[in-house]
């Protein structure tokens, strides 16, 4: 077996993006001077938290990037779709945790400025991967059909929804990573059953690398992703529903980032109209914290919930 042969394979990719975010997050740790300050109008639990390192998504970014460089896997289109789109939204999310935390501007990148670049990466990304066509899948016809110019409106607005949402999703520890972490089995699941190597290679990848996160950011998490982290993970989450022309199916396998971002919405809504609050607090995973429930118990429920929902995806798509 050539040397090329064996980088890719699923397991050494598996292995080398979990012993690539290991060997990050623990030079991350050593090196680390940048502490993230807890906003004072969260869950006043967090507040302990506040100095624990940021823009800990280097660390699965790094995991995720090394054995696809290494295997030449990024000579896949769908492959460097995917890389484009980890990039892309992982520096605007960059440069919103460096004001933030770096230079001291506490609001970090404005939200026009971000709406914009984020914008800007939808564009780039649906340009990107309507090489790969212009179809969506429809589950209940079974067979993908055809959207034309239609499909550059809903898949930016899709980016840019979900993006947003996998963000909102990161607010406990080990939540938004241990969501995407089933999610990307589900991925990798879809793209080996339909014979995409490119999208199932790199879902494990991520797996692995989401895993050695966890290392670091289980409960009590010792570094966060940040934004750099959240919005790195909203862009690969997206390409991976776009390059398996499955965006119609973000509602029920992201069921828990749809759910995020659809508690904010209703809370701002609901409190715009009446002066009051529909949960204790948004997003979602919050109102159950101040219920009550630990972070880590929250984290295995929306895990669980992402596990169904994903068996459901798959149920429809075969």
């Amino acid at each position: 077996m050539k040397l090329i042969d064996l980088l890719n394979h699923p397991a050494v990719f598996f292995v080398l993006a979990l012993l690539s975010a290991l060997f990050a997050g623990n030079v991350m740790l050593k090196r680390a001077r940048f502490g993230q300050a807890i906003r004072e109008d969260g869950p006043q639990a967090h507040l302990k938290k506040s100095g624990t390192p940021t823009m800990g998504g280097v660390i699965f970014i790094v995991g995720f990037l090394i054995p696809i460089m290494l295997s030449l896997a990024f000579e896949i289109y769908s492959v460097s779709v995917a890389i484009a789109a980890v990039l892309i939204f992982g520096f605007i999310g960059f440069m919103d945790d460096y004001l933030k935390v770096v230079r001291h501007h506490n609001l970090g990148l404005r939200a026009y400025q971000k709406i914009l670049l984020q914008l800007i990466g939808a564009i780039v990304l649906t340009v990107m991967s309507a090489q790969l066509g212009t179809g969506f899948y429809i589950p209940f016809i079974g067979r993908v059909v055809d959207f034309g110019w239609f499909f550059y409106p809903v898949t930016i607005f899709v980016i840019l929804a979900l993006d947003n949402a996998v963000n909102l999703t990161d607010g406990l520890d080990g939540l938004c990573a241990s969501v995407t972490l089933v999610i990307s089995v589900f991925f990798a699941i879809t793209g080996l059953v339909v014979g995409n190597m490119g999208v199932m290679l790199t879902s494990v990848a991520m797996m692995g690398a989401l895993i050695g996160y966890l290392k670091f950011n289980w409960y009590p998490a010792k570094v966060f992703m940040g934004d750099t982290g959240s919005l790195a993970l909203g862009g690969y989450v997206v390409a991976m529903f776009i390059l398996l022309k499955i965006q119609l199916l973000v509602p029920i396998v992201g069921i828990i980032y749809f759910a995020e971002a659809l508690s904010v919405i209703i809370q701002v809504g609901v409190f715009k109209r009446t002066g009051k609050r529909f949960f204790k607090m948004a997003p979602l995973h919050h109102h159950f914290e101040l219920s009550g429930w630990k972070e880590t118990k929250i984290v295995w429920l929306f895990s669980a919930i992402t596990l169904v929902s994903s068996i459901v995806g798959l149920y429809l798509i075969f």
